[in-house]
């Protein structure tokens, strides 16, 4: 028992020996924590993404007042069988639209479909001029006799790009009840 003791008061010696010898931060790695935080706050701001929402829920941009204004709606509150997009060329020059992406996610799992137009036309890419708006029925039901899994995933999202590959927005829906308020 005093072999114990007397390595524990040893132990704590030594530890208030090693406190006492150190000396503070580097200064290097202060810059270099700074310069770190200065390039996420311009990537964020150069990017135009925001935190502040607007009332539907979607990012406002920074700068710029974004080309498009993104729309997504259901026929029902819950479990509905069509979605509404609506997309709404605002900018100054006309865009073309790249087939859009339609991601059921289910928290862990997502699945993933570019949709082509409706009824059996093919109307993508979309050559879209300014202030014309589009309008894109998507029957749910189709991609339910596809997959059965996926009327249990509980929410749906729209992912927008035009023809190069920039990403024009995105919105999202709930399908169905969660435990969880987004």
């Amino acid at each position: 028992m005093k072999k114990l003791l007397s390595i524990l008061f040893f132990s704590s010696f030594s530890f208030r020996l090693f406190a006492q010898n150190e000396v503070g931060p580097d200064g290097d790695k202060l810059v270099y924590i700074f310069l770190v935080l200065v390039a996420l706050i311009a990537g964020f701001i150069f990017t135009g993404r925001s935190s502040r929402k607007t009332k539907d829920g979607g990012g406002k941009p920074l700068f710029g007042n974004g080309g498009v204004r993104i729309e997504l709606g259901k026929s029902a509150i819950y479990y509905p069988d069509r979605l509404t997009l609506t997309v709404k060329n605002t900018g100054k020059t006309d865009i073309d639209l790249a087939r859009p992406l339609l991601v059921f996610d289910n928290f862990w799992i997502k699945r993933k479909f570019r949709l082509k137009g409706s009824n059996n036309y093919v109307f993508y890419p979309l050559y879209l001029e300014k202030g014309k708006t589009h309008t894109l029925e998507i029957d749910l039901r189709r991609f339910y006799g596809h997959d059965d899994r996926l009327k249990k995933f509980p929410k749906a999202k729209i992912y927008l790009e035009d023809v190069k590959g920039k990403k024009l927005g995105s919105r999202a829906v709930f399908l169905r009840k969660t435990a969880f308020k987004f």
